[in-house]
């Protein structure tokens, strides 16, 4: 064989194993950053076992910290410290806990007044949670101004019968949502569901616009206040194909195959489809409430109804301690907002969660002769 043909035939081979080696430095190169992220893991997994296992012997109630899925093998704790975004209000009556979760970014946004307004020397307290899609700034705008509209139609209205109460936050709703739609371009493709509560000594009244969700606790049982808005129940999706509009199984029902809920504050591009009037339920408070749960889907995709009420309950009898968020207050309600967001990242929500708890006991014994 000539010089040249060996040469040539060189050249060949090394062209041709080059590919194949290079899937093979980028195979080798997979294989040690999966394994330098399992020993990360397996590290985590040491450090929050460590961290139970100091808490159990602290409390005393190792056997009792958590049930119904939290465990070492299943709750990151880089999920719970490095990556929240905490606002741990308490003041006795209610707790507030809201956290970035797996999210990249942190949309949702919540808001408590306690003594919003009276009505004939009756106070009423103001509850909510703001769950914004395709950025914050929705969510933003309603937590400034939302409570305000409220309190401005209350003290115009006077006293209220539930048709009264119905009317008031539709109302409240419509205007927020006509403040949003006025303002900044770049809020035209951005929206927030809203679940807001006002509670006075009689009754509690929650209005509910998307998918954030009220959960009742009385007497031992959960009994929802309010039902979410999605694009595939039967009545909302009448209601859309009603107006024009279709909805897409698209990872999930999906408003035109792009939003989740079908209701909301914003998403102008998205109506008439998408709307802004709530829904609202008026409750007579009676001496077996126990508590209110307002929470961001974040908790409701992972978490019933009935698990959410027992978790409350046990935290409330203090059979029920959290594990790893850092709160100040140990108060029993805040007890329980923490473990229902550390039992919503130990079983996988990939969304923000936002939960307030409010202890009813405290209304019904101070409403009390």
């Amino acid at each position: 064989m000539h010089s040249l043909d060996k040469l040539q035939l060189t050249n060949t081979t090394r062209n041709f194993l080059r590919p194949s080696d290079a899937g093979m430095c980028d195979h080798t190169t997979m294989i040690k950053t999966k394994n330098a992220r399992r020993r990360r893991l397996r590290v985590r997994k040491l450090r929050y076992k460590w961290q139970r296992k100091v808490h159990a012997a602290e409390e005393g109630e190792g056997d009792e910290l958590l049930e119904n899925g939290v465990s070492e093998s299943n709750c990151d704790p880089a999920l719970l410290f490095e990556n929240e975004s905490i606002s741990p209000s308490d003041s006795g009556v209610y707790s507030e806990m809201s956290i970035i979760g797996r999210r990249k970014e942190m949309e949702d946004e919540v808001r408590v007044e306690l003594g919003l307004t009276a009505i004939n020397d009756e106070k009423y307290d103001f509850f909510a949670v703001y769950d914004g899609h395709g950025g914050a700034q929705v969510a933003q705008v309603c937590r400034e101004r939302f409570h305000r509209i409220v309190a401005e139609e209350i003290v115009a209205r006077g006293e209220m019968d539930e048709a009264e109460w119905t009317r008031l936050m539709e109302r409240c709703f419509e205007r927020m949502d006509g403040e949003v739609s006025s303002g900044a371009a770049v809020m035209k493709t951005v929206g927030s569901a809203v679940v807001s509560a006002v509670i006075g000594k009689e009754e509690v009244v929650v209005a509910n616009c998307g998918d954030c969700r009220a959960v009742l606790g009385r007497d031992g049982i959960a009994l929802p206040l309010s039902n979410d808005h999605k694009p595939g129940r039967a009545d909302e999706l009448k209601r859309i194909e009603s107006a024009g509009g279709r909805v897409i199984n698209w990872n999930g029902y999906r408003v035109l195959g792009v939003l989740a809920t079908s209701r909301s504050i914003g998403d102008e591009y998205l109506k008439p489809f998408v709307i802004s009037k709530p829904e609202v339920t008026v409750t007579k408070l009676t001496e077996k409430d126990e508590f209110l749960i307002l929470g961001s889907d974040g908790l409701w995709d992972v978490i019933s109804n009935e698990i959410a009420c027992n978790i409350v309950r046990r935290c409330f009898g203090g059979k029920m301690k959290r594990i790893s968020l850092k709160v100040a207050n140990d108060s029993h309600v805040a007890e329980a907002a923490t473990v229902l967001v550390e039992l919503a990242v130990a079983r996988g929500s990939k969304d923000n969660i936002s939960v307030i708890v409010v202890d009813l006991r405290k209304t019904n014994s101070s409403s009390s002769p």
